[in-house]
């Protein structure tokens, strides 16, 4: 006897049905981006809440801040919890995530060296209720450690991202998302994104972003005016010298001065 004939794809079943080379539709909630052209290629049009986003680059912390600051912003003010930094390469300067939406009070920064401890760190802040977003620099995790983020990310709802070297686009990754940032050669005052994951088509040509916002472009501009002219006021700045101005503080509220009470996070501060 025959199989009985199917139709492989009712009208009712294909609407549910992604094809491949379709954009995908987010199956959970998003956060924008706050880049409108990197919106526009993103499932659901932003990242994705509950899921690993991994960002691939030479420098590890290089546009980092640029790519993720108004998204971090937006989880913060949703969520009133902080976002934890684990094993950032350098102090975030206060001041200029301040001036861009970010409030340094929201800033816990877990401090270590070691790999397992900061798999742990990233782990244990995951699964606290109070945290808006984990960002975490993990060079030397395994396909298994990162799975296991992914799941506890999921668990909870959180904003999760993974900032790992170049070299690893080589390999497997359980991220949900995965870009690989980089300055442009042509013109260093953009940034190029190459999405090497995401559930719809390859994306054929970079997505470009400006290096700095309007803003902080702008307060850059004013502080060289101002220093020049101070400059020029003392005797010491020669005539149509360029001078440039930097940050030299940074203010970061540190996972042992959070009083947010007891929970999860208070353990995290041994592995500093």
């Amino acid at each position: 006897m025959g199989l009985p004939f199917l139709n492989s794809f009712s009208a009712a079943a294909g609407r549910g049905v992604w094809h491949a080379d379709e954009l995908g539709l987010a199956d959970a909630q998003v956060v924008a981006t706050g880049h409108a052209a990197l919106d526009a290629e993103l499932p659901g049009g932003g990242w994705p809440v509950g899921a690993m986003t991994e960002l691939l680059q030479t420098a590890p912390e290089a546009h980092v801040w640029r790519l993720l600051l108004p998204a971090l912003a937006q989880a913060v003010q949703a969520r009133g919890g902080p976002v934890v930094l684990i094993g950032a390469p350098y102090e975030p300067c206060g001041p200029s995530l301040a001036a861009q939406g970010l409030p340094v009070e929201a800033l816990m920064w877990v401090r270590s060296d070691a790999p397992a401890s900061r798999l742990w760190a990233c782990e244990q802040a995951l699964r606290c209720a109070d945290v808006s977003a984990v960002l975490a620099w993990l060079p030397q995790a395994r396909v298994g450690e990162l799975r296991r983020l992914q799941l506890a990310a999921a668990q909870h709802d959180v904003l999760l991202f993974v900032c790992r070297p170049e070299s690893a686009a080589q390999g497997a990754s359980p991220a949900r998302l995965r870009l690989q940032v980089e300055s442009c050669e042509a013109d260093s005052s953009q940034i190029e994104l190459r999405i090497l994951k995401r559930r719809g088509p390859p994306l054929a040509a970079p997505v470009m972003l400006p290096a700095r916002n309007e803003r902080m472009a702008a307060l850059l501009a004013a502080a060289r005016v101002r220093r020049k002219l101070r400059l020029q006021q003392q005797g010491t700045a020669a005539a149509g010298e360029e001078t440039t101005s930097t940050a030299t503080t940074a203010t970061v509220v540190r996972i042992d001065a959070w009083k947010g009470g007891p929970n999860a996070l208070d353990r995290i501060a041994v592995v500093a």
